[in-house]
């Protein structure tokens, strides 16, 4: 297919008033300060427009255009972008542009009618697109072949779109004149270390190195093989352990997820001697500060052994948080979809600032571990730069 018959026919499918979703995506240039367009219809004043949101680096814009203006935007933005992936209430269809602007269009009929949603406010729209198809998900079941997320895989989707957040929200701490180094600690099944690769890589087009490290071979042999039929070339999969992992100087960006009790400790103490400039970590069976804890002013709390797991679990990782912040982090504690519905739904996100504490801050510190009784393993980590 010829380019200006794409446009024409792409067109005339839009003023059909069927669509549903579509996202235009991969600029032809990578210095392209536009990355990614989505479109969605929306009546305003009894009007039928297509709302273009327009996503760069760090700024979402939106325009509403009315259908007489669509061919002319469609052809500016087609000329920058090779792909586009959308959904109308009859059908899907996936298009690719080449350099030299050939037009590979395959169009699939929709198993249901669906209507589409005019309304200016809807739920919230996912960084990935629940209506596009990615190759990874289909790979890790958590999408059908055709796109589709599976019903029972819905709270992963949201779990990986949450992770995304994270990740996007970290942008302007990663470097963008060199190769990104990235270490992913109990990577596991890897759902969120592919996301990763993909969001940085695929969709923002920086040039990363990622490495996911598990203690389970046959997970780790799994998880190689699918980067190795996605043609996922920097992302890497090792058997190990957080504490024999000695192969680097210098680190960006650590993820740590459920990595059990003093593990996180671990990696989070790695990562500030490595000098990561993001760390993510959402601890897990928080044990330590369990068996240390004895402060008289808590034993209405602590006579409980439930109500002492959950103060002690809290407590930890306010300690984790604020020796991040001694060292130079800002550092924050916030909710993370857990989907398996437990307590552990905590993350640590840590951005490197370099900002020296004050004496206060030091000695809120001290008195707080005094009163538990506490000697975190994370402290004794970072021994000479507190």
């Amino acid at each position: 297919m010829e380019f200006d018959e794409m446009l024409s026919d792409l067109t005339e499918k839009l003023k059909e008033q069927k669509l549903l979703s579509a996202t235009i995506s991969q600029p032809r240039m990578k210095s392209d300060e536009l990355k990614r367009v989505r479109m969605k219809p929306l009546m305003l004043k009894g009007v039928y427009h297509i709302q273009f949101e327009y996503q760069y680096e760090r700024i979402l814009n939106h325009e509403n255009v009315s259908l007489g203006q669509i061919e002319g935007l469609l052809s500016e933005l087609l000329n920058r972008f090779r792909q586009v992936h959308a959904e109308f209430e009859d059908e899907k269809a996936q298009i690719q542009i080449s350099k030299k602007f050939k037009v590979l269009w395959k169009a699939e009929k929709a198993v249901e009618i669906k209507k589409a949603d005019l309304s200016h406010n809807r739920k919230k729209q996912y960084l990935l697109d629940e209506h596009s198809t990615y190759p990874f998900l289909v790979r890790l079941g958590v999408q059908t072949p055709d796109g589709k997320v599976k019903k029972q895989k819905y709270d992963k989707f949201r779990q990986i779109n949450r992770f995304v957040e994270f990740i996007d929200d970290s942008l302007q701490y990663l470097p963008k004149d060199r190769p990104v180094r990235i270490l992913d600690f109990g990577s596991g099944k890897s759902y969120l270390t592919f996301a990763l690769y993909h969001y940085l890589h695929e969709e923002k087009g920086l040039d990363i190195r990622v490495t996911g490290l598990d203690l389970k071979k046959e997970v780790i042999e799994e998880c190689r093989q699918i980067a190795e039929d996605l043609d996922y070339e920097n992302l890497e999969f090792l058997v190990g352990d957080i504490s024999d992992y000695n192969d680097e100087n210098s680190v960006d960006m650590v993820v740590t997820l459920h990595a059990c009790d003093v593990a996180t400790d671990l990696a989070l103490g790695r990562a500030v001697k490595w000098g990561a400039k993001v760390i993510l970590s959402v601890p897990c069976c928080q044990h330590e500060l369990f068996t240390q804890l004895a402060s008289e002013e808590l034993n209405l709390m602590t006579k409980h052994g439930l109500i002492k797991e959950r103060f002690a679990s809290l407590a930890t990782d306010s300690i984790r948080a604020e020796l991040l912040s001694i060292v130079g982090y800002d550092a924050q504690l916030l909710e993370f979809i857990d989907v398996e519905h437990t307590p552990k739904n905590i993350m640590i996100r840590a951005y490197y600032t370099g900002r020296t504490p004050s004496d206060q801050q030091k000695e809120e510190y001290r008195n707080f571990v005094n009163m538990l009784n506490a000697k975190p393993f994370l402290e004794k980590e970072l021994a000479g730069l507190i």
